[in-house]
């Protein structure tokens, strides 16, 4: 069989199994959840404002004005205040957008009030190459961040022109010179790359690589591009539409140039010489989400926050979260949750997994898994499964699919709220 059909019967068979994995109950009454009976968990915090709203991104963002930011942080700060009055203990910050250092000052008093109300151990902060900036990266640092993950996308000037980013975020020799300025400031400096653009060709890619090589960043997280119906007509207008055939040979450049250079963290992450994980749902068992468009994970039961900003604002003033869904996985759904994210970061650890569900779960997962193995996908020995470098790319389909269909719902969500957005 055609190795590109097999790799759409493979992605028609996991969207079937999760077509319902973004369904929530939506109410006014989602109570506050109680803290996860592990005792601790990571936050994500999410600062919706963008200077630039590129044209592919389906992630939730609106148009930075300065007065509604400042309004927004204010809600933001009460509402992790919140959380820690309920008794909930965060050991991992995790900011994304949008831009959070759109609004630096905000941003680092939402960090000063995390520090001193959780104990810690690591921050990670987006940003965009137009915030490498003395100023604002000395900053950063005393604040305690310790991983900065730059958007960069891509090095080429052509590319970025189409996405609409040069004029806003500086061509690539410009972007390549911050990056070096900031290389040493963090204990991870990561660019954040995207691979299957439209308009991208294999030689661009190599570019990009070879860019990368010569750069003193230590990570680098190498997205294909995800969508969603409402970006895809955007993008066809500006940009173009990407090709599903240009992913494997795409991915397979990605693993052979940055290899033995960059060590792979997760199917889309890698790093030399270590560092913090870019994705934190591989490590962490409960995360919870705060700010408009958060998601939170918690013993099994996922949570969604409200899209509109005003909303949200308005909940935290009467005391309340900013979630307005939740959808507890039954048991299977829960176990295929842990499996997917598992090994999307390379690895199930069987102890792990017996000690959280029970051997007789895994033993229900024989079947699959030795389906994985025979398809070469996976490796196994006494006391772990692993990724192949074909499973790698396997599971890069699956959690671009998951995350396209996270992606759909905050399409719904933002449709629910658009007179409010387009107002911003």
């Amino acid at each position: 069989m055609d190795g590109y059909f097999l790799e759409r019967l493979l992605l028609a068979g996991f969207r079937w199994q999760t077509r319902t994995a973004m369904k929530f109950s939506a109410g006014e009454a989602v109570p506050m959840p109680a803290p996860p009976r592990s005792g601790s968990a990571f936050l994500y915090v999410h600062v919706p404002f963008c200077e630039v709203l590129c044209p592919f991104c389906s992630f939730h963002r609106v148009q930075y004005q300065e007065t509604e930011a400042r309004r927004y942080f204010a809600a933001l700060r009460q509402e992790i205040r919140l959380y820690h009055d309920a008794g909930f203990v965060f050991t991992g910050v995790y900011v994304g957008g949008g831009t959070p250092t759109v609004a630096c000052g905000e941003l680092l008093e939402t960090l000063a009030l995390i520090r001193g109300l959780f104990p810690v151990r690591e921050i990670s902060v987006e940003t965009n190459p137009r915030d490498l900036r003395d100023g604002v990266l000395a900053q950063l640092a005393a604040a305690g961040v310790d991983r900065l993950s730059v958007g960069v996308q891509s090095f080429d000037d052509q590319l970025l022109r189409k996405m609409e980013r040069y004029e806003k975020y500086g061509s690539s020799a410009e972007i390549q010179e911050r990056l070096q300025a900031a290389a040493g400031l963090f204990r991870t400096l990561n660019a954040d790359m995207i691979y299957n653009l439209p308009g991208q060709s294999l030689a661009s890619l190599e570019r990009d690589l070879a860019i990368l090589l010569q750069l003193k960043v230590n990570q680098v997280s190498f997205y294909p591009l995800m969508t969603t119906k409402s970006a895809e007509f955007k993008m066809s207008q500006t940009m173009g539409l990407p090709q599903a055939r240009r992913l494997r040979p795409y991915f397979d450049t990605i693993l052979a140039r940055l290899r033995p250079h960059f060590a792979p963290q997760s199917a889309w992450c890698f790093a030399r010489g270590g560092g913090a994980l870019d994705e934190y749902i591989v490590e962490a068992d409960n995360y919870v989400g705060v700010g408009s468009g958060a998601f939170s994970y918690l013993d099994g039961v996922m949570y969604a926050t409200t899209f509109s900003l005003a909303a949200y604002a308005e909940r935290v003033g009467r005391g309340l979260t900013g979630i307005t869904g939740q959808r507890r996985l039954s048991a299977v759904e829960q176990v295929m949750h842990a499996l997917l994210v598992r090994l999307f970061g390379l690895r199930l650890e069987k102890s792990w997994f017996v000690e959280r569900f029970g051997r007789r779960k895994l033993q229900t997962l024989a079947p699959m898994l030795a389906s994985l193995k025979v398809a070469g996908a996976l490796r196994e020995d006494k006391t772990t499964y692993q990724l192949t470098d074909r499973g790698m790319y396997y599971w890069v389909l699956m959690m671009a699919s998951f995350f396209e269909s996270v992606n759909a719902f905050r399409e719904q969500m933002r449709a629910l709220v658009a007179a409010e957005l387009d107002a911003d």
